[in-house]
C-alpha cells in the first residue's frame, strides 16, 4: 500500500479551521489526524469534542483521532458518535488494554495504540494481532513541533519484524518530527502512516507540502 499522510489538525490556524479542514480536503493527505490532550497525561491541553464535531462536519476523509488522556474508556462512545474512524489509545494510559481495545472495536472503529517513546514495543506482543493500528511517538507528547527522537528507526524495525512474526496486519503510525529529510527512511524501516503537523501547517504551501511527502514516500517501501 502507498504510505498514508496525517496532517495533524494540532498545528492548524485554529482561527481558520475552517479553511485549513478545506485545505486537507482538497490535498493528497489520506487522514486527519486529531489530538486530543487532557493536561494531565500530557502537560498540555489541546481541544475536545465541540471543535472535533464541528471538523467533522467537514471533513471528507478518515478521523484519526489520537488520545493522550487518562482514563480514555470513558469517552469510547462518545468518540464514535463523534465521527472518529481510528481511535488510538495510549498504553501507558490503559490497565487493561485488551478490554480497551475491544470496546473500541464494539464501537464501529479501528483501534489503536499509541507508545511513548521510552516504551519497549515487545509489551504489544500479546496483543498486536487485535490492534489495527500502533502510533509510535517520534517525540514527547504534549507539544508540537519537536525534534525527531533517532532511535524511532529502530522501534519501527522492531515492530514490524513483530508483527510479521504474529502475522498480523497492523498498520505503523509515526507521530512528531516528521519531514521530508525522515519521511522516506521512515517508510523504508516499515512505516505506513505519517503524521505531519508543524511541517504542513506552517509552510509556505501546505497542500505542495502534502504533495511532497506523498511523492517522496512513493518511492520507498519497506
Amino acid at each position: 500500500m502507498s504510505t498514508l499522510i496525517a496532517p495533524s489538525i494540532l498545528a492548524a490556524d485554529f482561527g481558520n479551521l475552517h479553511r485549513d479542514v478545506h485545505m486537507v480536503n482538497k490535498s493528497e493527505a489520506d487522514w486527519f489526524h486529531l489530538d486530543v490532550m487532557d493536561g494531565v497525561f500530557v502537560p498540555n491541553i489541546s481541544f475536545g469534542m465541540p471543535v472535533i464535531k464541528a471538523i467533522a462536519q467537514e471533513a471528507e476523509k478518515t478521523l484519526d483521532v489520537h488520545l493522550m488522556i487518562v482514563d480514555p474508556d470513558r469517552y469510547i462512545q462518545t468518540f464514535a458518535d463523534l465521527g472518529a474512524n481510528v481511535l488510538t489509545v495510549h498504553y501507558e494510559a490503559c490497565t487493561h488494554l485488551h478490554r480497551t481495545v475491544q470496546a473500541i472495536k464494539a464501537a464501529g472503529m479501528q483501534a489503536g495504540v499509541a507508545m511513548n517513546p521510552h516504551t519497549p514495543v515487545s509489551l504489544l506482543s500479546d496483543i498486536i494481532a487485535d490492534l489495527d493500528l500502533v502510533c509510535l511517538m517520534s517525540v514527547n507528547p504534549g507539544f508540537g513541533g519537536q525534534s525527531f527522537i533517532e532511535n524511532t528507526y529502530a522501534k519501527v524495525r522492531e515492530l514490524r519484524a513483530l508483527i510479521a512474526e504474529k502475522g498480523a496486519k497492523t498498520l505503523i503510525e509515526i507521530d512528531g518530527g516528521v519531514k521530508d529529510n525522515n519521511a522516506a527512511a521512515l517508510v523504508e524501516a516499515g512505516a505506513d502512516v505519517l503524521v505531519a503537523g508543524s511541517f504542513v501547517f506552517r509552510s509556505d504551501n501546505p497542500t505542495a507540502t502534502i504533495s511532497n511527502l506523498k511523492a517522496t514516500t512513493s518511492q520507498v517501501s519497506y
